[in-house]
Parts: structure tokens; C-alpha cells; sequence
């Protein structure tokens, strides 16, 4: 066992090395006013191996070593089946490993088995977090390295519940752990400290033919379909470890499984009818650089950009026109009409005869001392009086129809950036929030979503992150939208997988509620995407561009899953209640007998 420690010891040393060195070079860029790329990857794989070598070297047990090793493998499997990589077979086995690392803690610990339970999974989770979403400390390294550790604690907590009932449901096997899984997606998808990205189901963004059956069950669909074949696999090869022949039954399960998915969504890719009215939209991809050049440069040289590549693309046919998110700043929500810049781009829209634009803003309103106070209220001194105020991070729609311009506050924020989750409860962190310049009232936002309607057509006007939900997205489509346009910034990550990451995720979105998307980024990947979720003239990342297509406003009735949502976590999240329940009810069940007395961190 000396060669395994020496291995232990100079991976610890490896990993510490990396860990220093990346983020000296993160320091010094950040400095000189340089983006990170990819160096947030080799810091968290030079956490992990610091990490590991730490827990490796505490003993020398064999299932340690064996556990940790199939632990690594189950991340590294499901890391590399994630968009924008190809390799998506793998999820059907990627679980496998983790599920067999579990079997072999709870068959050969003998002290603190829910100790090493939990350690081992959490690597494990660490590291596919951190191999997946690593781009998303490009934004800002102390909530990057919060979310990707704290996701990776979420999602251990849920193995571990799995750990615990399946000792005192042993028969069940990993039904248990299909439906805490799945119930820990539906809280993401709802609870305030919400980052679904990792959520199984999205697993296929890259490949939307292989998954056209969302329309009828959403992204939980692909997650059941992913944890079921790694259900059937892992029982294939328990029956090899056993000895056992490998059963017809359970060889044909699977094929079926696989098979029987991938034959409908080929019928309905093949057979599926692009429907709806016809309209030309223009997208301009404007490429300012969110960290260092955006707020540098002034508002009229940005206008100036904008306008520049809209004469580009826009023709007499053109009916619509689509500008990112946050394309514009500082406008006050209660004047948009008095805006000098809002006239600008009206009376430039007025020289083609059916344009519409709808942009992103970030707008503010300032409330008359007679308005009650909201949640999002914020605070300042301005010569000498209080003024009270709220911020927007917004879209609207201006057109040749009439003077009214259309408004939507963008209400599924992102945590940490855009709001405080659970502000009443955090209230100790507001010194530090202040110290970051940053606000506990988050922004504002609004109950319900809106559309924007027009002669032409009625379009859902989503903002960044808000294209990651599909209950919430579907609920555009329920308020009559045809067609949707997304606007957002992705440049804040690099040119790293998040961007084309979020891209493909908007195909699922066009899948499960059959509405076509104009996609503008600020910095790319601008695009426009059809009913079968299907990618037409992606923009170079990193260039203005404008590119013009027709899309497809389509009006006939919603999808399956835009009626019912996502009803399939729902199912698994009561199913996930009553195993608890029941394994809760036999471990007291004991403590009653006196077969077994209760003590603190015992599993």
C-alpha cells in the first residue's frame, strides 16, 4: 500500500500547486483587466485533488480507495455526456459507478458509515459541478465557488437521504432515489435559492431530435428516462458480479428503454409541421464586453453600434427587430415615453413601415412619497431627502402602432446577482452586501408574465436565466404568446461551455411549448431556433453580427406539457414524501422496541 500513498501524497501536492498557481493567474489578470477563460476548471480540479488526498490519506482501507474511484468515475461519465460534449450514451451508465460506491460503503464500513457515505458522494458531486458550471465563476469567484460548492452539498444531501432509506427499505433499491432526485429538480426549479442547470433532464440540449417527446412531459422526462436505464444497467451488472447469467428480462427492459424513446422522438421529428404565420425578425448582436468595455463606453456610441448593424439587416419586410438584454441603461420606468434615447430609437424605427423593436433595458422607478413600500425597495440620500426606489432588469416593445410602449420586469432573478435568497432569514449578511455595492431589495419583479401584442403577432419577452425554467417559460405560452424572443448577456463567462450551454437549452424550450425563439446576445450566440427545437444561423461568439430570419408564430393549442407542467416532479416529490416518511416510521418503530437506540449522526 505504499505506492497508493505515495499516489495520494503527490496528487494532494498536484492539487495544491494547481490551486495556488490558478489563482495567482486569476489574481493578475483580473488586475490587468483580462478575462479568465478556463481557469476556474483547473482550480476546482485542484481543489478536488487536494480534497481527495485529504480524505484518501486519512486511511488506508481498501474501500475507500475503491469507492472514491468509482465516485471520480460517475463524475467524470456524466461530465463528459453534458453539453455542448457529444457523448450522451454515457448517462445511461454514468450513475452506475456511484450507486455501486454506495453498495460497497454500506456492505464493508463499519464506523461512521454516513460520514463516509457523504464525503465520497461529495467529491463526487463537487467535481461534476465543477466540471460542467466551472464558467460560472467568471462571473465572480466568491459566488462561483459558493454556488458549485453549495449545488454539490445539495445534491449529496439528497444521496445521503437515499443512503438512509435504503437501509431500512433495502427491497426498493434505487426507486427511492429516483424520486428524491427527482423531487430536489422540482425544488430547484421553485425555491429561491434556484440553479437548475445540472437538472438531468437537460443532459440532451445538444441533441433536441433524440428528445421530442418533452412536449408531452418537460425535462423531468429525460431525467426518469436517464435514472431508469442506470437502474436496469446497475441490475445487469450486479447479476455479473454475482454470477448470475445476465436474465432475458432484464437485457430486454433495457433495450426497450432506450430503444422505444428514441423511435417516437425520430417519428415525431420526421413528422412534425412547422406551422404558424410567417414574419421576418432581425436580430443585432452588438459584442460588448460585459466586465471592462459595456459601462465604459457611453450610451450614444453604444446607440450609435446598434443602429449601425440594424441598418444592416432590416428591410421593408421586417416586422421584427430584437436588441439583448440590458442593451440600454438608467431609464426611468414611469417617463419611458419622455427618455431622449427611447425617442431616438423611435423615430428610427419609424422609417420602416410595420417595425417593431423589443430590447432589454434596465430601467428604475422612483416612488411618489404617497406609494407604500414593496420588498424591493431601496434607499437613498439625494440632497438631503430620502428617496425611495426600485430597479428593473427589463424588456419592451416599441412599434409604429401606437405611442404606448410595452413593459416586463424580468421576475426569475438570478440568486446572488440579481436578488438575496431569503433576505428575512440572511438579513446578518447585509454589512457585506453593502461592502460589494450590492442591494438586499434585489430587483423588482412582477406576479405574472406578459406579452407582447401587437397586429402582427404576440410575442413572450424572456430575460437570460429565465429561459432555464420551462413550467415558468411555459407559462408565456399560456398567456397567448406565438412566438418567443429571448434576450440576454452571456459574455460575463468567457468563451467557455455556459454560453453554448444556456443556447442549447432554449431548444428544449421550443420543444416543449412549440413556439419558434429569436435568441439575442449580447456577445453571441444569437440564432433563431424553430418548433422542433432545431438551431438556424448561430452568430460567431465574440463579433457583432445581425443576422435576419423568418420565423413561425404559431397559435394553435398548448402543448401537453405547457397545460400541465411539470406534473411528473410533482408525482415523484409526494413519492419521495412517503419513503421518507416510511423509512422515518421504521427507524422509530425500533427506537420504540429498544432494538435499536437513537444517537446523535447515527445512520
Amino acid at each position: 500500500m505504499k505506492w497508493l500513498q505515495r499516489i495520494v501524497i503527490w496528487g494532494g501536492v498536484l492539487g495544491l500547486i494547481m490551486t495556488i498557481a490558478t489563482s495567482y493567474s486569476m489574481w493578475m489578470r483580473w488586475t490587468h483587466q483580462q478575462l479568465w477563460g478556463f481557469l476556474p476548471l483547473w482550480w476546482y480540479i485542484g481543489v478536488w485533488l487536494s480534497m481527495s488526498a485529504l480524505w484518501l490519506r486519512t486511511g488506508s482501507a481498501s474501500w475507500r480507495w475503491r469507492a472514491w474511484a468509482a465516485a471520480s468515475l460517475f463524475a467524470i461519465a456524466l461530465s463528459l455526456a453534458w453539453p455542448p460534449l457529444p457523448l450522451w450514451p454515457l448517462l445511461f451508465v454514468a450513475w452506475v459507478p456511484l450507486w455501486e460506491a454506495e453498495r460497497l460503503m454500506a456492505t464493508e464500513v463499519r464506523k461512521h458509515k454516513g460520514w463516509a457515505v457523504f464525503v465520497t458522494s461529495y467529491l463526487a458531486f463537487f467535481l461534476w459541478n465543477g466540471l460542467t458550471t466551472y464558467w460560472v465563476t467568471n462571473t465572480a469567484f466568491v459566488a462561483g465557488v459558493f454556488a458549485v460548492g453549495l449545488n454539490a452539498c445539495f445534491m449529496t444531501m439528497v444521496f445521503v437521504a437515499w443512503h438512509y432509506t435504503r437501509r431500512h427499505l433495502p427491497k426498493l433499491g434505487v426507486v427511492p432515489f429516483i424520486s428524491y432526485w427527482m423531487a430536489f429538480e422540482l425544488l430547484h426549479l421553485n425555491w429561491q435559492i434556484t440553479w437548475p442547470w445540472l437538472n438531468l433532464g437537460n443532459a440532451f440540449a445538444r441533441f433536441p431530435q433524440l428528445v421530442q417527446w418533452y412536449e408531452w412531459t418537460g425535462t423531468f422526462g429525460g431525467t426518469l428516462w436517464i435514472l431508469v436505464g442506470n437502474a436496469l444497467v446497475w441490475r445487469l451488472w450486479r447479476c455479473g458480479q454475482q454470477g448470475q447469467p445476465f436474465g432475458k428480462k432484464h437485457s430486454v427492459r433495457l433495450l426497450c428503454l432506450i430503444a422505444l424513446p428514441l423511435a417516437v422522438s425520430a417519428i415525431r421529428w420526421w413528422t412534425f409541421e412547422v406551422k404558424g404565420q410567417p414574419v421576418e425578425v432581425v436580430v443585432v448582436q452588438p459584442n460588448f464586453e460585459p466586465h471592462y468595455e459595456k459601462f465604459s463606453v457611453s450610451p450614444s456610441a453604444q446607440l450609435q453600434r446598434f443602429l449601425r448593424l440594424s441598418k444592416q439587416g432590416l428591410t421593408d419586410s421586417t416586422v421584427y427587430l430584437v436588441f439583448p438584454e440590458t442593451s440600454f441603461g438608467g431609464i426611468d420606468k414611469d417617463h419611458l415615453r419622455d427618455d431622449p434615447l427611447i425617442g431616438r430609437l423611435r423615430r428610427f424605427i419609424d422609417q420602416w413601415p410595420r417595425l417593431k423593436l423589443v430590447t432589454g433595458i434596465a430601467a428604475y422607478r422612483i416612488l411618489p412619497p404617497e406609494a407604500l413600500s414593496t420588498p424591493f425597495t431601496r434607499y437613498a440620500l439625494r440632497k438631503g431627502d430620502t428617496i425611495r426606489w426600485e430597479a428593473y432588469n427589463a424588456a419592451i416593445q416599441l412599434s409604429n402602432e401606437s405611442d404606448s410602449i410595452l413593459f416586463y420586469a424580468k421576475s426569475k432573478l438570478v440568486p446572488g446577482a440579481e436578488f438575496l435568497p431569503y433576505k428575512e432569514v440572511l438579513f446578518f449578511l447585509k454589512p457585506i452586501v453593502d461592502a460589494l455595492q450590492g442591494s438586499m431589495a434585489g430587483h423588482a419583479t412582477q406576479p405574472q408574465r406578459a406579452v407582447f401584442a401587437s397586429r402582427d403577432g404576440r410575442i413572450g419577452p424572456v430575460i437570460c436565466y429565465e429561459s432555464v425554467y420551462g413550467e415558468y417559460y411555459a407559462e408565456y405560452v399560456r398567456q397567448g404568446a406565438q412566438g418567443i424572443f429571448i434576450m440576454t448577456n452571456d459574455g460575463w463567462w468567457d468563451r467557455t461551455a455556459g454560453h453554448r450551454q444556456h443556447l442549447m437549452y432554449a431548444s428544449l424550450r421550443a420543444i416543449e411549448t412549440r413556439r419558434s425563439i429569436a435568441r439575442a446576445a449580447n456577445t453571441g450566440i444569437s440564432t433563431f431556433i424553430d418548433q422542433r427545437g432545431c438551431i438556424h444561423q448561430p452568430t460567431p461568439y465574440g463579433q457583432e453580427a445581425v443576422i435576419r430570419h423568418t420565423i413561425r408564430l404559431r397559435d394553435d393549442g398548448p402543448t401537453f406539457y405547457v397545460r400541465y407542467g411539470d406534473y411528473l416532479g410533482r408525482v415523484a416529490a409526494m413519492l419521495a414524501f412517503a419513503f421518507l416518511f416510511n423509512a422515518l416510521s421504521r427507524k422509530c418503530r425500533r427506537w420504540r422496541s429498544g432494538a435499536e437506540w437513537p444517537k446523535v449522526f447515527k445512520y
